[in-house]
């Protein structure tokens, strides 16, 4: 088994609800177990801000499917959550990224890794570093160090007990 750290994120039609069933969606990719997940947690909008606010984490897995095959499975579970890219940035149902993949160094048309701007997305430091730490992201240093060095201006964990009560879009 390979570990593996998935960004998720949503901010169209009850995004925490959103997120809990991709959680179960991963949990059901074959050969893959899901290990751990993040908190939820609420940000504003990068690049296009005319949106919704979006609820952000992440998931830790445990997979025997190849870097591009995990990909795959991946755009498959958004596309089954209706995901339509109409531009970049745009509000969206669920966006999954693969952050992270034990020991793979992938420069392709397709996929990227270590995903190659996690280190500067508060949304998705903030939720990795929750779970790993001590995670080398490349050469820029660790996880949990990286989350703390960038601003917290705009994310928020979210309360458990608010995840049912977002406000509508």
């Amino acid at each position: 088994m390979t570990r593996a750290f998935v960004a998720l994120g949503s901010n169209l039609e009850c995004p925490a609800r959103q997120i809990r069933a991709a959680f179960a969606a991963l949990a059901l990719l074959p050969d893959t177990t899901l290990t751990r997940t993040s908190s939820l947690f609420r940000t504003t909008p990068v690049g296009y801000l005319d949106q919704p606010d979006f609820i952000n984490a992440v998931a830790e897995l445990d997979t025997m499917l190849a870097p591009v095959d995990l990909l795959h499975a991946l755009l498959a579970i958004e596309a089954d959550f209706g995901r339509v890219r109409s531009f970049r940035n745009a509000p969206r149902i669920l966006d999954l990224d693969l952050l992270w993949y034990q020991d793979a160094m992938l420069d392709g048309p397709d996929l990227t890794l270590p995903h190659p701007r996690m280190h500067e997305r508060a949304f998705v430091l903030y939720p990795l570093a929750e779970l790993a730490p001590d995670l080398p992201i490349g050469a820029h240093g660790r996880a949990g160090d990286l989350a703390a060095r960038c601003p917290a201006e705009g994310i928020g964990r979210l309360p458990s007990e608010d995840e049912d009560n977002e406000s509508p879009e």
